[in-house]
């Protein structure tokens, strides 16, 4: 007894052309040259009023200066009149002297803290 059953056939697929490029896009990679922030230095202004010992729990709480290293950024800002803290990007550098000034305000010392362009 012959076989009369055919099998199935698969569907067929669309006849594509090949693509000659006609409508397509090329996006070509271009280097972004992006800039590192600007940096900004939180100073330290001396006023006759704050004591020492608070300029330097301040170098140490805000700044994460070591005793010796914060003494000594205290001796330079009661000598020359100001004192760099540490330099950093705009934001954090305004955070920082927010957070001395509020901190000063509190104590009830008049302690400035500025932030100047690096």
């Amino acid at each position: 007894m012959p076989d009369d059953t055919v099998p199935p056939t698969p569907p067929k697929r669309p006849v594509t052309k090949p693509d000659d490029g006609q409508g397509a896009v090329v996006a070509e990679r271009q280097s972004a040259r992006v800039e590192p922030p600007r940096m900004y230095q939180v100073v330290l202004l001396n006023d006759d009023y704050t004591p020492m010992e608070f300029v330097v729990m301040v170098l140490q709480e805000f700044f994460q200066r070591d005793i010796e290293t914060a003494t000594q950024i205290m001796l330079k800002i009661h000598h020359e009149g100001r004192g760099v803290c540490g330099v950093y990007t705009k934001d954090v550098a305004s955070t920082k002297v927010e957070s001395v000034l509020a901190a000063a305000k509190r104590s009830g010392h008049p302690l400035q803290c500025t932030m100047e362009a690096a």
